[in-house]
């Protein structure tokens, strides 16, 4: 048995937690995992093969209490009452990308924000990719960075990282950090004010030092606010749409990308694969990263001109007499949804519903009385949905399946229209998961 110095409880069992789990026991440490909920089989498999000892379903306080270092998954709130008598013992408690960190010897990237921040991940480990260097992509998406440092030693990690996240970190500093924009999102954990919420996300910055770089979006109200009265020690460099900045990235006169860093010479983009505005501002953030990284302007252009929109995000299906279907099952909050639904340019039948994980949809009120021609309905209960948007929008229909769903969107719609998957839940009701929901539908539009 190893000594207390060197035991490390998980709590959360999902793929933070197990990653988290891997990486405690790879380093040395004796680990418990415990998960209040019910640990998915995939997961419980890898704990088995590893001789992890775990539980489910509850939370021994008496075997937790011992630990040295808590690490805990981003879902579980402040004010559980585990974590109120981790904090009343003084048992230091940190989340997993700020564990995972300490054994990282390759440059970590992080990457939040609201809206945006899994496209401008996938954008710049893609130039990353194409300029030949050693890079792993992470964190939110796909695997947690703790899972990532298992395998082979990269030279960059570029990980999305949630507020959840940085909520609990004490030393985790990237080379670069990256916040996109800011909406109301997840406001029920932060007090329900937008402050806390910002403040929550600024953390990525907080432990950066001088020879660090700090991205953001200067034509986001909230990001400039907090920066008037915070410092940062990492060297601030912005990108924006609307104003040509001394240095950073903006449009120029010709409508062109502009790069621009003091000591090196500008480079322009006119030539970008993902259209619409918050794409547009996804291109220049990661472009400027991607610049600041030292990458080669033909590397960054060739990118940024051929990436393939990321499939089940935003992705454009098929046009079928007049009306353009888009896959977006990659959705499966409402803050996601939220964002498709801004980027709506057409009238727009809406299909939406599945797993709901305790959404507020109020949130998306305003965009779906403004764009959102109907709304069908695609779980085994909608009754939340129902409740939310009947009153708003002119037709709201039940389908059983997703061929029904695509059918109905299908004879609903008028020429010039867009049909939107955006589900703003989980998709374990029907699907599999939110590739099978995504595949269904393609196959439902390439058949009708």
């Amino acid at each position: 048995m190893h000594s207390p110095e060197k035991h490390i409880v998980i709590l959360g069992g999902g793929e933070s937690g197990v990653g988290a789990a891997l990486l405690a026991q790879a380093k040395g440490f004796s680990v418990f995992l415990s998960d209040a909920g019910n640990l998915k089989g995939a997961y419980r498999e890898q704990l088995d093969k590893a001789g992890i000892a775990y539980e489910s379903g509850t939370h021994s306080l008496d075997e937790i209490l011992k630990a040295r270092l808590v690490i805990k998954s981003p879902g579980i709130p402040e004010k559980a009452a585990v974590i109120k008598a981790i904090r009343d013992k003084g048992i230091e408690l940190v989340s997993e990308i700020e564990f995972a960190s300490r054994y990282c010897k390759g440059k970590i990237i992080a990457i939040t924000g609201s809206n945006g921040k899994t496209t401008t991940a996938s954008l710049l480990y893609n130039i990353l990719k194409k300029a030949g260097e050693k890079v792993a992509l992470g964190g939110n998406i796909g695997k947690s960075f703790a899972s990532l440092l298992l395998e082979a030693p990269q030279t960059y990690y570029v990980l999305e990282v949630s507020s959840f996240q940085l909520d609990d970190i004490n030393s985790f500093a990237p080379h670069l950090a990256l916040i996109t924009n800011f909406s109301p999102d997840h406001l029920d954990r932060y007090d329900y004010k937008m402050e806390n919420y910002v403040a929550a996300k600024f953390k990525i910055t907080a432990y950066q030092t001088a020879r660090d770089f700090f991205i953001y979006n200067y034509d986001d109200a909230e990001s400039r606010k907090w920066l008037e009265t915070h410092q940062t020690s990492a060297q601030k460099i912005a990108f924006s749409l609307h104003q040509k900045l001394p240095e950073g990235a903006y449009r120029n006169e010709a409508q062109e990308i502009e790069i621009h860093i003091q000591n090196q010479e500008k480079m322009s983009i006119n030539e970008l694969a993902l259209q619409g505005k918050h794409n547009t501002y996804n291109s220049m953030a990661s472009g400027l990263a991607a610049k600041l990284l030292g990458i080669r302007k033909e590397a960054i252009r060739e990118s940024l001109a051929g990436f393939e929109s990321i499939e089940h995000r935003l992705e454009p299906v098929l046009q079928v007499y007049g009306i353009q279907f888009i896959n977006d099952s990659k959705a499966t909050n409402v803050n996601s949804t939220w964002y498709a639904l801004d980027s709506m340019q057409a009238p727009t039948i809406w299909i939406v519903g599945g797993v709901d994980k305790g959404n507020d949809y109020s949130e998306l009120y305003a965009l779906v009385e403004d764009k959102v021609k109907a709304i069908i309905c695609l779980g085994a209960d909608n009754s939340k949905i129902h409740r939310a948007f009947e009153e708003r929008v002119p037709f709201m229909i039940d389908a059983g399946n997703m061929d029904e769903a695509v059918r109905i969107a299908y004879k609903l719609g008028d020429k010039g229209d867009h049909v939107l998957l955006s589900p703003a839940c989980a998709s374990f009701d029907l699907f599999e998961n939110y590739e099978d929901r995504g595949r269904q539908f393609k196959a439902a539009v390439r058949s009708l």
